[in-house]
């Protein structure tokens, strides 16, 4: 799997990975991904800044076991903190999240239970969204119902 590259002709602002990406190459082996700060997105070497969101790096903590991984995803949110890319969500991305959370629940018959599942994925959208980043995710399906009711950029790898 390539983590870095990625093909779009559209000019993107930042890149965001979506936990999904961190957590396949996690398991393929490749931990060198939490060193990554630029993303390359296309066959001529062009590339984007890497964005961290602070709800991936939540995640990310939540399941990292071994007090060693913890270590390295604090490294990785003290490094991004520095180069100020760590995407917080604001309050209006959470009222966003929650109103598209409704509106996907209403359409597909979520119970209370399946929105929740989709708060993270939602509030990492909508924070894309408000600064026209691309999410790159391995989890296509909970992305494409967001974006029906909030348009962002997004693609699957």
């Amino acid at each position: 799997m390539s983590l870095a590259v990625w093909t779009d002709s559209k000019a993107v602002a930042g890149i965001l990975f979506d936990t999904s990406i961190y957590i396949t190459a996690f398991r393929q082996g490749e931990v060198s991904i939490l060193d990554m700060r630029r993303a390359c997105r296309s066959s001529d070497g062009s590339s984007s800044p890497l964005w961290l969101s602070a709800v991936v790096l939540s995640e990310l903590l939540v399941g990292a076991d071994e007090k060693r991984a913890r270590q390295q995803l604090l490294e990785t949110e003290r490094e991004f903190l520095k180069l100020n890319r760590l995407l917080v969500p604001v309050q209006r991305d959470w009222s966003l999240a929650g109103q598209v959370l409704a509106q996907i629940g209403a359409k597909y018959g979520y119970d209370q239970v399946g929105r929740t599942r989709l708060t993270n994925d939602a509030l990492i959208a909508m924070s894309a969204a408000r600064n026209r980043f691309t999410v790159l995710t391995k989890n296509a399906p909970d992305f494409k119902k967001i974006a029906e009711f909030r348009p962002f950029q997004w693609a699957e790898m």
